[in-house]
């Protein structure tokens, strides 16, 4: 295993920096960063705390900053103690740049600013922890979407991350014998997408969760043939519903929200042309 010192450097929360970073180290096999972050960086005496950082512990930098001051400075050090920096952010500004004949407006920390969006995901979180686990399903139409799926077939996770991007997501754990809600049943305005995992899977997954609680590791709740009556019940009726229907088993809470989300804008296209809107 190779290891390397990896700098890490936002002038806001590192969100960004991080992902990307991340993201790139997943495509190399055998190598493992010793991750140093450095957060809200945006004054001289900030970078220059940086600065000693590195130079205690050299290796790449990675930087995420807008000011010209503070990267510049950033930038000269890195230059005079041949310390290689990327600026992640310059080819896509300056794309965007070119393409909209607009001067990047450099203001740290600007799409964490308290705007109308901001206030739209705040609203979408509350939402979304009020209807957990089919909690006032009755008010099913206030939601953007809804999630079904059986037991720990990642429901309150994806309505969490669906949350976090502004969508108000309402689930609704499917269970053996217990009749689906009314409300449900008869939902227009919310895309309702029917969540599936492999049996296999998701008998492991059960039984790792009673050994968690201490419990009997063969009840009916783990058992592989019963899981998989209950996975193609589900899946049932998700098609006499006319859901559609995203299997998780393979993908990860990210990859399976975005092809809700994908899911998501085609409804919406549909109810507005419905509707006589477009």
């Amino acid at each position: 295993m190779k290891s390397f010192h990896l700098h890490l450097v936002s002038d806001a929360t590192g969100e960004t920096v991080t992902s990307v970073a991340r993201a790139c180290l997943v495509q190399f096999e055998g190598v493992q960063p010793i991750q140093h972050n450095w957060w809200l960086v945006r004054t001289q005496g900030q970078v220059e705390r940086v600065i000693a950082g590195i130079e205690d512990n050299p290796g790449l930098v990675m930087f995420t900053l807008v000011d010209g001051g503070v990267r510049g400075l950033l930038e000269e050090a890195c230059r005079h103690r041949g310390i290689p920096s990327i600026s992640l952010l310059d080819p896509a500004m300056a794309g965007l740049s070119a393409f909209l004949g607009e001067q990047v407006n450099a203001l740290p920390g600007r799409q964490y600013q308290m705007d109308a969006e901001y206030f739209r995901r705040i609203d979408a979180m509350q939402f979304t922890l009020s209807h957990d686990d089919g909690q006032l399903i009755e008010l099913v139409e206030d939601a953007d979407i809804v999630l079904v799926g059986v037991s720990r077939s990642s429901k309150t996770p994806t309505s969490m991350y669906l949350a976090n991007r502004g969508l108000k997501c309402a689930n609704y754990p499917l269970v053996p014998g217990v009749p689906l809600p009314p409300e449900l049943e008869r939902a227009k305005k919310p895309l309702v997408v029917g969540l599936t995992k492999d049996p296999k899977s998701l008998a492991d997954i059960r039984r790792a969760r009673l050994r968690l609680l201490n419990q009997e590791e063969e009840a009916d709740y783990a058992q592989f043939e019963k899981v998989k009556e209950e996975v193609q019940a589900a899946r049932r009726l998700f098609t006499r519903l006319g859901w559609p229907v995203v299997d998780v088993t393979r993908r990860s809470i990210e990859e399976a929200s975005a092809a809700i989300i994908q899911l998501h804008a085609k409804h919406l296209e549909k109810r507005a042309a419905e509707q006589g809107t477009v």
